[in-house]
């Protein structure tokens, strides 16, 4: 409901959908929002876009950082393949000569036990061969020694030349 007072109209309702008062609102309007459209744009924006760029330079500088141990990450890796490789390969290597030292040496001591064999044999068909021949000594010997008690039980007498002779030519074959 509508009031009226004594001294003009007033229409009842709010003061700010009053049209009389539109014009004074929208030039006061307009100059707030000039005033928080230049605060913003010289101070808080400048800050905000500081802000901004530092964490961009910050994120650029992190990824080329990043970007960089990558790399050496890498290099290290080819490094390490390397060096493993040529231990490998050394390891191989030590291991190579190694046999063939080992080798040589076994070559050297089977030459030696090979020489110390060929002398004792040597020495054991000499020796065999004077027991064969001190044996093949005693055997006429024994067969001498044998005819002659034959010869004597038998009733007859030999000498020592015909025993020795008969048992030479039994003995030859």
């Amino acid at each position: 409901m509508a009031t009226e007072t004594t001294g003009g109209t007033e229409a009842a309702g709010m003061p700010q959908l009053e049209f009389s008062t539109f014009p004074n609102q929208i030039f006061w309007l307009v100059i707030a929002l000039l005033a928080i459209y230049f605060i913003l744009s010289r101070i808080a924006m400048p800050r905000i876009a500081a802000v901004l760029a530092e964490r961009q330079g910050t994120i650029t500088n992190d990824l080329a950082a990043a970007e960089e141990l990558k790399l050496k990450a890498v290099e290290a890796e080819e490094a390490y393949e390397k060096a493993l490789a040529d231990a490998r390969a050394e390891a191989h290597q030590i291991v190579a000569e190694a046999k063939a030292e080992i080798q040589a040496e076994l070559d050297v001591e089977i030459q030696k036990a090979d020489a110390e064999i060929a002398a004792k044999t040597a020495e054991s068909e000499k020796a065999i061969a004077a027991i064969r021949e001190s044996a093949a000594e005693s055997v006429k010997e024994v067969a001498k020694d044998t005819a002659k008690e034959l010869v004597a039980v038998l009733g007859g007498k030999a000498d020592a030349r015909t025993v020795t002779a008969a048992v030479n030519a039994r003995m030859k074959g």
